[in-house]
């Protein structure tokens, strides 16, 4: 009965002078990949702010993000099975309206918790000290079993709402993607992919805007007057208010889903322009392929999937598809890799706040991959390229691109001089403690990090040994500390002044930039081509599951182990950890050059392996064109009489 009712509708509004046509359907199609990322991205635009908010290290804060592939993973064969036999824009539209209800639940964690509650020198309006150094001191640090309760049920609901994220965007790309190429003219379906890809890169560039924006506030300011906020955005012991992205884009994700429903199940083919319309023998040779697809709508469930492996093996035999997928793995590591952790990178190598970090990231890098997708789709149907030149085209993009990645191991900050830390392994607690400060009693979980006017950074006001504080009577914000016994300046006891050290390297900022955009814009050439190439070197029948394979591998090979990998690695770069009920939480300072080297040299490798694989794919391809031009006595055709034929 309901599809009676959509189905007048959609006739009345047909008549009337519809606009659900391939290009609207593009156009909605963009718009709803676009907010879907955003609602994905936000977590890696705030991943830095959820580690510090929730004492998560890289590696549990890798393994969030990673599970947005889990429930994805899960469910892509089922997607190739009803790819086929379901009214995919409706499909579309459930996927989009579970992707909203993801987004609310990720927002929870902050509802459940308590206040943010950072290490301070004053309290409220009672002047209480709580973290300079005081002898008679009798604190023990206190867990009940209520924060740990709450630690692990916010771990869960993060992980769950990367679950829904990704069951709810299964059916989004796949469907989305295989409706144009059925509808759209084969001369136009290159470009309408790409323009596919650029729109949809625009929900993570606009993710961490709207980060950089959401970041600025703090994270209690729904729970805590502003007036009783006395540190900035600039405090290493700020929280933004990370929560409050996701609720902004699940009521965006919730309007995109609405045309999806009104969409027919089938669209009236697109007409060929004149240049590129194919002749009608050409034309002909359609039908096979709409016959063979009628066939696979007669296959039940369990036939299919018992059919799924014998068709994932004869397409595991086309070796040009095997090293495709194979090239995109890598690419796709790479991305992964730089979308979940390159703000933290540029946060920890120049000092930045995740605010600023966020909009680097999303007004300059992102914008740069956006433009780079754009192009590649343009190029290859405006230049009418080969698939042999296709894949050329995508060899020398990623040879540039891994060039240009090689000087970010020079550009960057050395580690500051903290008091006790040892910069060639991780240090403990016990470090921390000297003769001038081992009668303060120092909280072991103390993190309210002073420059002592010597130069030197320590974790705390009672680690440097301080005794004493200037404040502002009106804000009751802290001035400096004194009389503080570990810091020696002219024979007595110095002063320090809240916050971390200047790094004093800012002109290494815009260089790292720079050249971190162009080589996102080079690997971006390669990535429409990449499905492209796919599309192109199967069976029309096998099309619907060359896509579905190419989506489980880079999901399983590249998307889901990725973060984990790249926040392992970072791991071991960290040199003071965070404990918290004697369990060790988040990184409190990294080694910053060892951070570099190891997130860049392992950006190199996954693009230097992806470049060898295109060169092996070209010198394939060279070599079947060159074994069809001997049979035929022809000239290599273009991608667009490739899909014609």
């Amino acid at each position: 009965m309901a599809d009676e009712r959509s189905s007048r509708l959609f006739k009345r509004i047909s008549h009337a002078g519809s606009f659900f046509t391939i290009k609207f359907f593009v156009f909605c199609q963009g718009f709803l990949q676009f907010s879907q990322l955003m609602t994905s991205s936000l977590v890696k635009s705030s991943i830095s702010t959820i580690e510090k908010r929730f004492g998560l290290s890289s590696q549990m804060a890798g393994t969030v993000v990673s599970f947005n592939e889990v429930g994805n993973t899960l469910l892509i064969i089922f997607v190739s099975y009803m790819g086929c036999r379901v009214h995919r824009p409706r499909f579309i539209g459930y996927g989009a309206v579970l992707v909203s209800i993801a987004g609310l639940v990720m927002s929870l964690p902050h509802f459940i918790s308590g206040p943010y509650e950072y290490d301070r020198s004053v309290t409220g309006s009672e002047s209480t000290t709580s973290d300079i150094c005081l002898p008679n001191r009798n604190e023990t640090e206190v867990c009940t079993k209520s924060e740990k309760k709450e630690t692990q049920v916010v771990v869960m609901l993060l992980l769950l709402g990367q679950t829904l994220l990704g069951i709810g965007g299964v059916p989004i790309q796949p469907f989305g993607i295989s409706y144009i190429d059925d509808f759209a003219s084969k001369s136009n379906s290159p470009l309408y992919i790409g323009i596919l890809f650029a729109a949809t890169t625009v929900g993570p560039a606009l993710a961490f805007i709207v980060g950089a924006a959401t970041l600025r506030y703090f994270v209690d300011i729904d729970k805590i007057p502003a007036a009783d906020i006395h540190i900035n955005s600039k405090d290493p012991r700020w929280v933004g208010a990370w929560w409050l992205g996701f609720i902004i884009s699940a009521s965006v994700v919730a309007i995109a889903s609405i045309p999806y429903f009104f969409f027919p199940k089938e669209l009236p083919r697109e007409e060929e322009s004149p240049q590129n319309s194919p002749s009608e023998a050409q034309n002909n040779d359609f039908l096979p392929e709409k016959s063979k697809e009628k066939e696979l709508k007669d296959y039940t469930l369990k036939q299919f999937i018992g059919m799924f492996p014998v068709v994932f093996m004869r397409l595991m035999k086309n070796p040009i598809l095997v090293v495709v997928i194979l090239a995109m793995v890598n690419l796709s590591g790479m991305i992964a890799g730089i979308a979940t952790f390159m703000a933290k990178l540029l946060e920890r190598q120049f000092s930045l706040s995740a605010s600023v970090a966020n909009m680097i990231l999303g007004a300059v890098n992102i914008p740069s991959g956006m433009f780079g997708i754009a192009l590649g789709g343009a190029i290859i149907r405006n230049c009418r390229l080969s698939l042999t030149q296709i894949a050329l085209m995508s060899v020398i993009s990623m040879g540039l691109c891994t060039i240009c990645d090689v000087p970010l191991f020079f550009l960057g900050c050395q580690t500051q001089t903290v008091a006790g830390l040892d910069l060639s392994g991780s240090s403990g607690i016990e470090e921390l403690v000297f003769d001038c400060n081992h009668k303060c009693k120092c909280s072991p979980s103390a993190y309210n990090p002073v420059c002592g006017a010597n130069g030197i950074e320590y974790i705390s006001p009672c680690y440097a040994g301080c005794t004493g504080l200037n404040i502002e009577s009106e804000t009751q914000k802290v001035l400096n500390y004194t009389s503080c016994n570990c810091i020696v300046v002219d024979g007595g006891y110095g002063y320090a002044t809240p916050g971390s050290c200047s790094f004093h390297c800012s002109k290494f900022l815009m260089p790292f930039v720079t050249i971190a955009s162009l080589s996102t814009f080079l690997g971006s050439l390669a990535h429409t081509p990449g499905f492209v190439l796919v599309l192109r070197n199967v069976d029309p029948e096998d099309k619907s599951f060359a896509i579905g394979i190419q989506f489980l591998m880079q999901r399983v090979l590249a998307w889901l182990p990725a973060p984990v990998v790249y926040g392992s690695l970072i791991d071991t770069a960290c040199v003071l950890w965070q404990y918290k009920c004697q369990k060790r939480t988040a990184c409190r300072y990294y080694n910053n050059v060892l951070f570099r080297h190891r997130f860049v040299g392992l950006q190199i490798f996954l693009e230097a392996s992806c470049f060898s694989l295109l060169c092996i794919l070209y010198f394939m391809l060279k070599k079947k064109e060159s074994g069809a031009r001997r049979e035929s006595g022809t000239s290599p055709p273009s991608v667009l009489q490739e899909s014609a034929a």
